[in-house]
């Protein structure tokens, strides 16, 4: 008798999800750890600590990341100029003892093109001071001070790649700790002096129309007379890269700078580094007189990040946006291994139209309500700091790797090696059977889990708001992209003459149910290769071996007897033996070297490239995407590959960038921000003194000639 789909899809989601949840915990604790160096093609990181008295409370100690560039890159500043974006350091340390800020050493100016920015190349150490107070003692054994650091860096030479590395130190307590005495030296010698006095005081930055105007006294003596080097620690208040005037008058020091168009904030006081012969000095200056209306919006859509723009719809033209863009998320390949399912769902209920409506109802409310807790909880780690976008969850190694188990599992179900029945508990079982509900609110749940990443037609512009609304007005907008997502499987629950117009059970069931596995089994094919764009091949083949262990696992546990017992226990234990070598492969991240790719169509997006093509020229054409997005691999393959469409590229002479989302990466979530974005696919195209043409999620090749027939 072939097996009734109520016996084969009655508790596979349910069992699934449990199983999918160990395998997150697990990926979670498997993450490596890091070392005190990070080496990439551009740079080499190193984690140094600088205690010549030990490390108890109330001595010196020094922490500091050097970063050594290969020749002609550099990094930034803590006011980057024109473009870029400084080092950031976070750092987790033990109960007891604090890190202050980074002692920034002397900039140089370093100009591209008709821009400028502040930067390092080199050699540089960036100090930061240890504060170690008797508390320490209290909340560790008094040893050691086990130091962790996440760094993240924009390196650039022409082209520019956001970097990041993982660190920890163990510094002892006891004894000392002056291996790199000679590095933090020069560091620390390389700071700007502060300068103080009461000549200081009477200095002071003039608002003089488009112009500041700085008077510095107090400036020693030997400085007289000669040229200064000037850089203010705001960014986007003067024209870094234009030309400006300065003069001594006896003692006193002044200059005049133009101001920044694009200034973005009002400061009561300007800090500044004046330098010469490689000395600096620091002094703080007073503003005197009002800025001018501050020109947000007219900041660069790729500096740092910046306020949100205000997408141009209403809150009611969102809402419908979001209705029909979950609609259309229901047409998504990506959905398609659900979508199987849900089809299944209905013909076991084209005789039961009570099952069939409260199939359909439980169904909606898995996806409403996951739809709204995604939404939560991205407004809620977005309002915490993070820059975080659509799509969030597989920018993680772990959250990728997990769904590829959870989609492997349910295809050796659907293909008839297990029964989830065989591993469940009596009472589990019990409770699904009494309630058919549960698994089809799981499949809604799992529908949105797979849907979540896509960003189809309408939901664009739709989701871009919710970032720059109340949040309740937010939610409202993620309630109804699952509210349309679900819309048409509760349609078709809802009325009886559907069902009528559904094949009958029988037979045919069983072969439709094994041949189910095959869309289950191409998912954790895309899956696998996503996580090879994260984590390269090393991931990609790790994530592969623990599969295949997975499944010997679940084979080992269908055998009958001792044999059960025996093979299963051997199919274990290897599988966590394998987990524990190549495991962490697949949290281990791939810098791409987009320096030697200057040959190839597409060139790595960085922040600042936008504003050096235009400053040559050229117009920008820019792909927002990521692995994960489907949508955004089809128009790649498809639009983005027609030969029309390059040649009208070439012969507009388009500068082609690709921003890479696949990864968490705060600097492009800020620029999705600014063009009223927060997920991929996203395509725009610049133009000197134009605004951005943000694009179609789903490009079509006339849409694309037409907008590059209208550039100049």
């Amino acid at each position: 008798m072939p097996m009734t789909f109520s016996k084969i899809f009655r508790r596979p989601l349910s069992a699934a999800l449990f199983i999918i949840a160990g395998a997150m915990a697990t990926g979670a604790s498997a993450q490596t750890q890091a070392k005190t160096v990070a080496n990439t093609a551009q740079v080499r990181a190193e984690l140094m600590a600088y205690a010549p008295d030990g490390a108890d409370a109330g001595k010196t100690v020094w922490l500091g990341l050097q970063l050594t560039h290969q020749k002609d890159w550099h990094t930034y500043w803590k006011n980057s100029g024109d473009s870029g974006l400084p080092t950031t350091l976070q750092w987790t340390l033990p109960a007891g003892t604090t890190a202050g800020e980074i002692d920034w050493p002397l900039p140089k100016k370093i100009p591209i093109g008709n821009l400028a920015n502040y930067g390092f190349s080199d050699t540089v150490l960036l100090p930061v001071p240890l504060t170690i107070t008797p508390d320490f003692k209290t909340a560790s054994n008094g040893n050691e001070i086990k130091i962790q650091l996440k760094a993240n860096w924009l390196v650039c030479r022409q082209e520019c790649i956001p970097e990041e590395g993982e660190f920890t130190l163990n510094l002892p307590v006891k004894g000392s700790t002056a291996i790199n005495s000679a590095a933090f030296k020069a560091a620390l010698a390389a700071r700007p002096l502060a300068l103080a006095g009461a000549a200081l005081a009477d200095s002071s930055v003039q608002i003089d129309g488009s112009k500041i105007k700085l008077t510095v006294r107090g400036l020693p003596a030997a400085l007289r007379g000669k040229t200064l080097d000037f850089f203010p620690e705001t960014p986007e208040v003067i024209e870094t890269a234009a030309p400006w005037t300065q003069a001594w008058t006896g003692e006193v020091w002044s200059a005049t700078v133009p101001m920044s168009p694009q200034r973005s904030t009002a400061p009561n006081v300007m800090p500044v580094v004046l330098a010469a012969d490689g000395q600096g000095y620091r002094a703080e200056l007073k503003i005197l007189g009002a800025w001018p209306a501050a020109t947000a919006a007219n900041a660069s859509p790729v500096s740092a990040p910046a306020a949100p723009t205000q997408p141009s719809i209403t809150l009611l033209a969102a809402l419908l946006g979001a209705l029909l863009g979950g609609m259309l998320l229901n047409l998504m390949p990506c959905v398609f291994p659900v979508l199987a399912i849900k089809v299944m769902s209905f013909t076991r209920h084209a005789n039961d139209q009570r099952g069939h409506r409260i199939s359909g109802i439980a169904y909606s409310a898995g996806v409403v309500l996951s739809f709204l807790a995604l939404g939560a909880l991205m407004l809620g780690l977005r309002s915490a700091g993070e820059q975080l976008g659509w799509g969030f969850q597989l920018q993680s190694p772990a959250t990728v790797a997990a769904l590829a188990a959870l989609f492997t599992v349910m295809g050796l179900n659907l293909a008839g090696l297990f029964e989830f029945g065989q591993f469940l508990p009596s009472r589990v079982l019990l409770v699904e059977a009494k309630n058919p509900a549960i698994n089809a609110f799981l499949s809604g749940v799992l529908a949105v889990a797979i849907a979540s990443p896509c960003t189809a037609p309408f939901m664009g512009a739709s989701l871009g708001l919710a970032l720059a609304l109340p949040s309740l007005q937010a939610l409202l907008i993620f309630t109804m992209i699952g509210v349309g997502m679900a819309l048409p499987y509760l349609v078709a629950s809802l009325i009886p003459a559907v069902a009528r117009l559904l094949p009958r059970p029988g037979a045919w069931m069983d072969t439709f149910r094994r041949a189910m596995a095959f869309p289950m089994f191409a998912t954790v094919v895309w899956l696998v290769w996503v996580l090879g764009q994260q984590s390269g091949i090393d991931g990609a083949s790790a994530l592969l071996s623990l599969l295949v262990a997975l499944s010997a696992v679940l084979w080992a546990l269908t055998l009958h007897g001792r044999s059960r017992q025996v093979v299963a226990t051997i199919a274990v234990v290897l599988s966590a033996l394998l987990a524990g070598a190549i495991g962490p492969n697949i949290f281990k991240a791939v810098v791409s070297d987009t320096g030697t790719a200057s040959t190839e169509r597409w060139q790595a997006w960085a922040p600042g490239r936008v504003e050096q093509a235009l400053a040559a020229g050229t117009p920008v054409f820019v792909d927002f995407t990521a692995a994960w997005c489907v949508t955004c691999q089809y128009n790649k393959k498809t639009t983005l590959a027609n030969a029309d469409v390059l040649a009208d590229l070439a012969a507009k002479k388009v500068t082609l960038l690709r921003a890479d989302w696949t990864r968490r990466d705060p600097v492009i979530s800020a620029a999705l921000a600014q063009l009223g974005r927060n997920g991929v696919p996203v395509y725009v195209v610049y133009q000197s003194g134009k605004a951005p043409i943000v694009m179609s999620e789903i490009l079509s090749v006339q849409e694309v000639r037409a907008v590059l027939a209208a550039l100049w």
